[in-house]
């Protein structure tokens, strides 16, 4: 089996088996170090002996093993430390034994992530981390931070965790809230990193996103009256529902006006529909809604010049008021210059060219690009594209941005 293989099962088989170290030992951060070292004699031992019959129970018992000699190694200690001290030694508790079930603990690990001890960001990376199977660069660059920094925070995250004594359970009602709030964040920046990977050669990673799809359901089937989980999960099917249609057969991006549509899943996009239909009546819009609802568009249109874009711009109006960030403005900048032109989306842009990590992603100078060759500016649409294609980190956007800087170099000659 090639080591690209064994990688795609490690991360298949991580998530779970750390849910099950975890309910079973109840210390986070020494589970994931079980599981890392677990994982490390995989990498010894599968390439020569072969893939176990049940791979994650593999991985359960090796790191069952190495947690069971620490709490032994522990125990033995504070014996002798208390014998030191003059006093009888006291038996600590076993850890429970209950790990090896097929039980699902993957919403219950990603609700624990989302402990309120952490900060947003420390629930964010944690959760990317321990349920999503995220490296900690992948993270970093999700973050637009160094991965050094990353590492710290995901570092310090487990250390808090295991200084509160987080229970792994179903958190108090009170707390359910924010905690889902939070699990919301975290799935969308999953499925994000599922649906345009942002290193490799490949545009997808269809495990991933299916993982986010996975997860988001399971919480929209415990909390169905939340609007906003299900506008993520209609988010989500809206979106993935163009996958077959967004790369070439040479893998090559194809972007959003030239797809194919007839390649789209029509079954996910009626119940991406109908998971927005449902929601936006009953209650409060929120910023999952509005993005659903901007999908829904999208795939009601036939035809790319059949696109409601004043709809759009309107929807994408609603979201900047109520959630303002620089990816909204940018989005916006696209729907307004679809509605007024490219001059005013444009000029939407020069702000966000002002923001320092706003600079630093690709996305914008791909946009700015794209309106500029739109408004007949081909040498400064040439000079954006070959930016964006600098600061990209996936493979096929870059080959498709120097494709676009290529045939303005062209045109301009």
């Amino acid at each position: 089996m090639t080591t690209g293989g064994l990688e795609h099962v490690w991360r298949g088989c991580a998530p779970d088996v750390l849910a099950a170290l975890v309910r079973g030992y109840g210390d986070f951060e020494a589970a994931e170090d079980a599981l890392q070292e677990a994982l490390l004699a995989a990498a010894r031992q599968w390439p020569t002996d072969g893939l176990p019959d049940n791979p994650k129970g593999w991985l359960i018992r090796v790191a069952s093993r190495r947690l069971m000699d620490q709490w032994r190694a522990d125990r033995a200690r504070a014996g002798r430390e208390q014998l030191v001290a003059g006093r009888s030694p006291t038996e600590n508790l076993a850890p429970a034994a209950d790990v090896a079930g097929e039980r699902d603990d993957s919403l219950t690990l990603l609700l624990l992530c989302c402990h309120p001890v952490l900060t947003r960001p420390s629930q964010v990376a944690l959760t990317l981390r321990a349920v999503g199977g995220l490296s900690t660069g992948q993270i970093a660059r999700a973050f637009l931070v160094p991965e050094a920094t990353m590492a710290q925070r995901i570092s310090r995250a487990k250390s808090r965790l295991r200084q509160v004594e987080a229970r792994f359970s179903v958190p108090p009602v009170e707390q359910l809230p924010d905690r889902v709030a939070a699990a919301a964040h975290v799935l969308y920046l999953v499925f994000t990193e599922g649906h345009t990977s942002t290193t490799g050669a490949g545009l997808h990673d269809v495990p991933l996103a299916d993982e986010a799809i996975r997860l988001t359901r399971r919480l929209h089937e415990c909390l169905p009256r939340s609007g906003e989980v299900a506008g993520l999960l209609g988010l989500m099917l809206l979106t993935d529902a163009r996958r077959a249609a967004r790369a070439n057969g040479d893998g090559s991006l194809v972007p959003l006006a030239e797809q194919d549509r007839t390649l789209w899943d029509r079954t996910r996009i009626r119940e991406g529909i109908g998971l927005v239909e449902a929601a936006l009546p009953s209650g409060p819009v929120g910023p999952f809604q509005l993005q659903a609802a901007i999908a829904a568009v999208h795939a009601e249109a036939a035809r790319a010049e059949d696109t409601d874009w004043p709809q759009i711009e309107t929807l994408y109006g609603m979201l900047r008021d109520l959630a303002p960030s620089p990816v909204v403005t940018l989005n916006h900048a696209v729907a307004v210059a679809m509605v007024d032109g490219p001059t005013a989306g444009l000029d939407m842009l020069g702000p966000l060219l002002q923001d320092e990590q706003m600079r630093r992603h690709h996305r914008l100078h791909a946009v700015r690009a794209h309106l500029l060759e739109r408004d007949g500016r081909v040498e400064e649409a040439r000079v954006a594209y070959a930016i964006a294609a600098s600061l990209a980190t996936s493979i096929p956007e870059q080959r498709y941005l120097n494709t676009k800087a290529a045939l303005q170099k062209g045109r301009h000659v």
